[in-house]
This record gives structure tokens, C-alpha cells and sequence, in this order.
């Protein structure tokens, strides 16, 4: 194929062959056949020399890679192998009495700018690069094609698009959508909100990180800060948790995770459900628990952010330390892309200190398996978290 070329300048080429899948802006010399944004284009070295097909942007990240063979021809074809490819590793690694996963995780899957979730029988998709924009109609037909779902619902929207220079678009695209769906995972019952909810509907990074809270919490006092709709709670219960406190500012999703109790053999009168801000309920209540989670949304969406969220990451870890008992266990999560995992441990241990107590790391946290990201590209990593018991300094 007669692709258009960007040339990069002399050495700065290296990321590429190392294997990172995004080049920056600054890294181009020129280009060859004028690309508009989401064009595939051929990247080649300063010597002329072919590296490597990608979408191209004029952004910051100016080419984002598709392929290491210069050869290939990107069509139809090429994507529902690709497809192929995701549905056959995720029949490997989605645990039995489990519904619902990341189909699709972007770059860690190799089709950059586009995710899908499967909840059961309905796909959610999201489109959040120009270049995956074309592909649109080709990756709707694969997926119909290849798991025949009731329905797909997409939800391509927010910064990322922004960025591309690409409007939100929001609906059904194919079949019947229901508001929400019952969903199994790990044999529990999940009502899901797919057209409403935060993300696409669930976190699914998080099955794992479930898995691991409900085998801690046998005879625990817990607390849920940002409980959503009460997933990390249900496995606590599960878990034979002595009293599952859930803190959410959501009512709307408050009321989802009652529900979820309940349709789990749990009584919410039980393990109750608060409607309050956890970063207010964690400085006024004075409760001690024996496990703590803290997995709140992104406090920093861009790199200006940085600053202000690790105040915000700092203050919930240091009023989570004081509620905890001595040899207590806290999750404390982030999946703010800016905020690395180094940064992120030193935004804990500071917290920590702070609060007079010291820490022994259990377990380093992140993803599941069904949430791949390439291992040049650790940028793909967004979710990061530290399973920590506490004791006093």
C-alpha cells in the first residue's frame, strides 16, 4: 500500500524500535503525501529506512502504532484477525462464572483508541482515536459477526476524543439496549448500568483486586470509600466480613449496590450503604476498621493536574491511616494516568508518615489479565494500587 510517510528525525527513531507505540510531535522531520488526522501513514527512520505503519495525528502523540511490519495492508481483514486474536486470549483468562471483561483494551491489544467490554450478551464500545474512527462501521460488523451480542452500546466520549479532535457520540448501535443488565462475576450478581454508569458501566479492571479483598475480610470490619455500586462490599460479605461500610456521594448508585447486597444473600441493614462525600465521612467519624479500600475516580486527567491530585490522593490515604486499627490492611488504589506508580507510593508513604504509622507492602496492585498493556508501553497501566498493613512508627 502507497501509505503516506512520516521521517523522524536522526535518533529519534529509538522508542519505536524499542518497541514504545506512541511518537510524539517532536520527534517527526517531515512528512511525505500530506496524512490528515487518523490517516495510516508508514514511519521511517531519518535514513528513509521503513519501521512501522500507524494512525497518524497532528497532537502531541503524532503517531500511534498499528503494526512493526511496513508491509501490511491494513483492511477489513486485518482488524477481524486482530479481533480474533483478543476473543481467543480472553477464552484463556476469563475465570469460569464470570459474564463479563475487557474484550478490547486499546494498544494493550493492539488496536489503538478502541475498548470493548462484554457484559453478558450487550458490548460496549468506545472509539478514542482518529484513526480507529474510520473503522468504526468494519468493527461493529467483526463483533456482531464473531459474538452475535443482543446488542451494542457505544460510549465514545470525554477527553481522550477532545484531544483527537473528535466529538462525543453516545447510543445504541446495534440491537436492543436495556438501561441495565445482570452481570456474574466470580459466581456474584451484579446489576450494571451500561448506558448511565461511570466507564462503560463496571470496573472491570478491579475483578482481581475483588477476588483479593474478599479472601482478606473474614471477620473484618471493612470499609468501601467511593463504593460505587458496592462490588468490592459484595466480595467483602462474601468473605465473611463481620460489617461492610459503604461511602459513596452517588444516591442513584447507592441504590444500585443495596440491590447488589441483596440479590447476593446480603442484607444491607447489615452492611450498610451511606450517601455522603468519603473525604468529608473519613475526617468527622470516628469508627476504627480493619480493612480499608480507597479506589476514588481520577483526580488528575492531564499532567497539569498532577499537582492538585496528589493533594487529593494524600489527604484520603492520611484520614484512611488514623480509621484504621494497628496491623490493619489498606487497598488504596489510583487510575489517574499521570500519576505513575512511583508517584503514587511516595504520594501514599508521605500520607503515611504523616499520620505517624508505617507500612509493610502485602501485594502490588493493578489490572487484571483481561486489561493487557503492552511491555514497552507502561502508560497502558493505569490502574495502580498497594495492598498495605499498617502498623504504628
Amino acid at each position: 500500500m502507497n501509505y503516506p510517510r512520516i521521517i523522524l528525525k536522526k535518533g529519534r527513531d529509538a522508542s519505536l524500535r524499542h518497541g514504545h507505540p506512541w511518537l510524539f510531535s517532536g520527534a517527526i522531520a517531515s512528512r511525505e503525501g500530506d496524512p490528515a488526522p487518523g490517516d495510516i501513514v508508514l514511519a521511517a527512520d531519518a535514513g528513509g529506512r521503513p519501521l512501522a505503519l500507524g494512525f497518524f495525528n497532528r497532537g502531541d502523540i503524532a503517531f500511534r502504532l498499528i503494526t512493526d511490519d511496513p508491509e501490511s495492508r491494513i483492511d477489513a481483514g486485518f482488524w477481524r484477525r486482530r479481533l480474533e486474536g483478543a476473543l481467543a486470549l480472553r477464552g484463556r483468562i476469563v475465570p469460569p462464572g464470570t459474564d463479563a471483561y475487557r474484550l478490547v483494551n486499546a494498544e494493550g491489544d493492539a488496536m489503538p483508541g478502541l475498548v470493548v467490554d462484554c457484559y453478558g450478551r450487550y458490548l460496549v464500545m468506545t472509539i478514542g482515536t482518529a484513526g480507529m474512527e474510520p473503522w468504526r462501521e468494519t468493527m461493529i460488523g467483526h463483533l456482531r459477526e464473531l459474538l452475535n451480542p443482543d446488542g451494542i452500546h457505544e460510549r465514545s466520549e470525554g477527553r481522550s476524543r477532545q484531544i483527537e479532535g473528535l466529538a462525543d457520540r453516545i447510543g445504541p448501535v446495534a440491537g436492543q439496549i436495556p438501561g441495565n443488565v445482570e452481570i456474574v462475576e466470580n459466581g456474584l450478581r451484579f446489576e450494571v448500568d451500561l448506558v448511565t454508569g461511570q466507564k462503560t458501566g463496571f470496573f472491570l479492571d478491579q475483578r482481581l483486586n475483588r477476588e483479593i479483598v474478599g479472601r482478606l475480610s473474614g471477620g473484618a470490619a471493612v470499609l468501601n470509600c467511593f463504593s460505587y455500586t458496592g462490588a468490592f462490599s459484595v466480595y467483602a460479605a462474601r468473605g465473611g466480613a463481620a460489617r461492610v461500610v459503604s461511602v459513596e456521594a452517588s444516591a442513584a448508585a447507592n441504590a444500585i449496590a443495596r440491590r447488589n447486597l441483596t440479590r447476593n444473600g446480603q442484607s444491607p441493614e447489615d452492611h450498610p450503604v451511606l450517601t455522603a462525600n468519603c473525604f468529608d465521612y473519613l475526617r468527622e467519624e470516628g469508627d476504627l476498621f480493619d480493612l480499608i479500600i480507597l479506589d476514588p475516580p481520577a483526580f488528575a486527567k492531564s499532567r497539569r493536574d498532577v499537582e492538585r491530585s496528589a493533594r487529593g490522593y494524600k489527604e484520603i490515604n492520611l484520614q484512611a491511616a488514623r480509621r484504621l486499627r494497628e496491623g490493619g490492611l489498606l487497598a488504596t488504589f489510583s487510575c489517574s494516568n499521570p500519576v505513575d506508580e512511583g508517584l503514587f507510593a511516595r504520594i501514599v508513604l508521605g500520607a503515611l508518615r504523616d499520620a505517624g504509622k508505617r507500612a509493610r507492602v502485602l501485594r502490588v496492585l493493578g489490572p487484571g489479565p483481561d486489561h493487557p498493556f503492552d511491555l514497552a508501553h507502561p502508560e497502558g497501566r493505569y490502574l495502580k494500587g498497594l495492598l498495605l498493613c499498617l502498623y504504628s512508627a
